[in-house]
């Protein structure tokens, strides 16, 4: 099964919020997903935004799953990622 570590909306309108999630790739964006990594709120101040447990998102990326974008941009500004 080909995974991917992705965002997926639960905030309510006007107040945007999302759950890092991985989820198998052919899954639509707010549907089934495995396990909840952490979250992303975009309105937050400062270093709020992303809260995620790291030691799970690395055992996610060593066992083949692979960040959307967005996910490994937000990831590599955490200092999860390394810089590609």
């Amino acid at each position: 099964m080909a995974t991917r570590i992705r965002l997926r909306r639960v905030g309510r309108k006007g107040l945007p919020l999302y759950r890092v999630v991985v989820t198998d790739r052919t899954a639509p964006r707010d549907g089934r997903f495995i396990e909840t990594l952490g979250n992303y709120n975009p309105k937050a101040e400062g270093t709020d935004k992303l809260q995620v447990d790291g030691e799970k998102v690395k055992s996610w990326i060593a066992k083949g799953a692979t960040p959307t974008d967005t996910v490994k941009t937000l990831l590599t500004k955490a200092g999860l990622l390394a810089q590609a």
